[in-house]
């Protein structure tokens, strides 16, 4: 019988160590458990990441293809390689930005590391995202005007010692089970509580003390009530904002009043004050895609991080906890070169851009000039400027807003698909390279507590199956020979990307795998082989060399040294509802589902919930069957069929659709946020229509 393998699961940015065991012939794994001897979780897992890292659903990719006739056709890797290569060869002849790049949350941090060293450093294209752009875009945007730097500043270790456990826009219980498992325990201490904020009474609410339903997009004029109403009841902490911030004096005199912003969010003044009330206890806010996934996404984010600046509650035990979605979207923030180089140097800085060039072994000339525009602008412009795609482990014809449209792009450019699943984005290339998956790949991620730890394969490969990094080391030495080694390594890709970081604000250099070897996981910034970082920016006087000469005191990365308000006060939904599309749209996660669906896919239509008052307005255009109730869900871009669930968890108004299924973001609308051009996901104008007789069809073969 195999032995078990320790490895950390994929599935969230949680980042729980598994050990895992391959079946005992053939290819696969047989067993995974949660690992004991993992720091962050000390053996817990949920259900949900060993199932999907031991049984995945969802048909995966076995052979190389390439289109022929209009066909997709087995071919060998060799041929599949060449052809990606000489197509992504005749793109780079019209120039740098004539190949785009679309990365994954879901690769290691070597695999990131190398696509974003290709896409800048090899092709030396503007038009490179690596997914996290589409989930935490406007967080990092956020903590950047707040902090000077990317990634919360708590860590799980502050969670047992918070009294308040503020949840805006996220459903852990959902999203991230396992850490929400933790949230629970502190909220169920005596001096502490959970409260909620969310549209919908989410998993999350139905446990929560306290639950506050704003309307839909109103989240901003929510914070702002808050503070607002901190400021009349004399509740600001001065002397933490006298000593350590600035900006607060012009935020004041911006604000609207608190009843004003409340009725604007649809709130009372009683869910106002219960919210500036908890923050007089040591708060942790945590929030996720409902805040990020608008186009006010930013300033969202930056009025969270406000409210915990404004009443002190910034240091252990307290502060803004962004929830972040895909399991490395950290590690390729840090690792990819997608918004900053490695160890978040800053993309436009002359010295950081010379030191990236040096390492990579490319004129600083060949970077581009900035980070691009984010993928719903890198698919707007295969009309106009792309030629040429390269999309690893993502699957962007399901999971871009109007998707629809970035199909018909993507379908009218050459592309090329890494994968380990077949995709609808599949179902458009030109050519497809089958990549190996979890329990099959060697690296490392770090989870959204800023914690690096090992990736390791339990079980081989069928033949011309690759992990992500040696398929993108073999396109590099295709199109941009002496790139790469001759077949990039984890160990020596890891070994690059920390000593790019040493001395930056996401320093890695005391990371190796010997160290990861022997002590599990390993939180940033480790500027050495014995450091380990904790919460950030604050300096606790008894870590320090000369403790009886120093006191506690915070350290920002800012041109001032201190940390910095926001300055948005309110903001508008894209798309209100109107007399033609009087409902609203909303997205969101399912526990039981994956992404875009491709290891949980059914067949069935999307489900779409809806309060009882809604249905019952709306009952000549639901199709009532034996099998369950259907309509058709129409936006302005498109219509999608429906089975109808009435749940009173919506409110009255608000049509809920999960994020993983495939038509879902067909609907969805492409404003993105000004600044982070993170989409907005979470709102747009719907109503509800009958089947049409294509969908009674549909309905009939899918219930069969």
């Amino acid at each position: 019988m195999s032995e078990f393998v320790p490895t950390t699961c994929m599935r969230c940015a949680v980042g729980c160590g598994h050990v895992q065991r391959a079946v005992d012939s053939g290819y696969g794994l047989d067993l995974v458990r949660g690992n004991p001897e993992h720091p962050v979780n000390q053996g817990l897992a949920c259900q949900r990441g060993v199932r999907e890292t031991a049984e995945p659903d969802g048909e995966w990719l076995t052979r190389p293809l390439v289109r022929r006739d209009g066909e997709l056709v087995p071919t060998t890797l060799e041929n599949a390689l060449d052809a990606a290569a000489a197509g992504l060869s005749s793109a780079l002849e019209s120039g740098s930005d004539s190949v785009a790049v679309l990365g994954s949350g879901q690769q290691t941090n070597e695999a990131a590391y190398a696509l974003g060293k290709l896409a800048r450093g090899g092709f030396g294209t503007r038009y490179y995202d690596a997914n996290t752009t589409l989930c935490m875009a406007s967080a990092v945007t956020a903590y950047y005007d707040a902090f000077g730097s990317d990634a919360p500043p708590p860590t799980y270790d502050d969670i047992p010692d918070a009294q308040t456990h503020l949840v805006w826009g996220a459903n852990p219980s959902a999203a991230h089970p396992v850490m929400f498992r933790w949230i629970r325990q502190s909220a169920a201490e005596d001096d502490s509580e959970l409260i909620v904020v969310d549209p919908v009474h989410s998993e999350t609410a139905e446990v929560a003390d306290y639950h506050v339903a704003p309307d839909p997009g109103t989240d901003l004029t929510l914070a702002r009530a808050v503070l607002a109403r901190l400021l009349e009841t004399n509740s600001i902490d001065e002397e933490f904002v006298d000593a350590e911030t600035e900006g607060f004096d012009a935020l004041r005199e911006s604000l609207p009043g608190a009843a004003t912003a409340a009725a604007t969010a649809g709130v009372s003044m009683a869910d106002v004050d219960r919210l500036a009330d908890a923050f007089d206890l040591q708060t942790l806010v945590y929030w996720g895609m409902g805040v990020n996934q608008s186009a006010n996404g930013t300033d969202t984010a930056g009025a969270l991080i406000d409210l915990c600046l404004a009443t002190g509650n910034l240091g252990p035990g307290s502060g803004p906890f962004s929830l972040t979605g895909q399991a490395n979207s950290m590690g390729t923030r840090v690792c990819s070169s997608k918004g900053s180089w490695p160890g978040h140097r800053p993309f436009d800085d002359p010295l950081h851009r010379d030191a990236v060039a040096e390492t990579w072994g490319v004129s600083p000339s060949r970077l581009p000039d900035d980070a691009g525009p984010g993928p719903v602008g890198i698919v707007e412009a295969i009309d106009t400027e792309i030629d040429a795609v390269y999309a690893v482990a993502t699957n962007p014809a399901v999971g871009l807003p109007d998707a629809s449209a970035a199909r018909a792009r993507l379908k009218d450019t050459f592309l090329v698909v890494q994968d380990a699943f077949h995709s609808e984005t599949v179902e458009l290339a030109d050519v497809v390279l089958p990549a190996a998956t979890w329990g099959e790949s060697e690296g490392t991620v770090m989870n959204m507590e800023r914690t690096v730890s090992r990736v390791r394969a339990a079980t081989e490969t069928p033949s011309d199956i690759e992990t992500d990094l040696s398929l993108i080391g073999e396109i590099g030495n295709r199109v941009v020979p002496g790139l790469f080694e001759e077949r990039p390594e984890p160990k020596p890709v890891f070994e690059e990307f920390v000593e790019l970081t040493e001395g930056t604000p996401a320093d890695c250099s005391g990371i190796g795998y010997e160290r990861l070897e022997a002590e599990v996981a390993v939180r940033w910034p480790a500027p050495s082989p014995t450091d380990e970082g904790g919460y950030r920016y604050y300096v606790d006087s008894e870590s320090e060399s000369e403790p009886e000469e120093a006191d506690d005191h915070w350290q920002f990365p800012t041109p001032s040294g201190r940390a910095r308000f926001s300055e948005g006060v309110s903001g508008k939904v894209p798309e209100p509802p109107s007399e033609s599309y009087p409902l609203t749209l909303t997205t969101a996660r399912r526990s039981d589902a994956y992404n875009t669906g491709v290891r949980t896919r059914d067949d069935e239509p999307p489900t779409a919930r809806v309060s009882p008052a809604t249905a019952a307005s709306l009952a000549p255009e639901i199709d009532d069957r034996e099998d369950g109730k259907y309509a058709t869900v129409t936006s302005r871009r498109a219509s999608v069929l429906a089975s109808l669930e009435i749940d009173e968890a919506i409110p009255d108004g608000v049509v809920w659709l999960p994020i993983h299924h495939p038509a879902v973001n067909d609907l969805t609308l492409p404003e993105v946020d000004p600044r982070s051009k993170e989409p907005n996901f979470k709102q747009c104008a719907v109503r509800l229509e009958s089947p049409h007789d294509r969908d009674v069809k549909a309905i009939a073969e899918a219930s069969a």
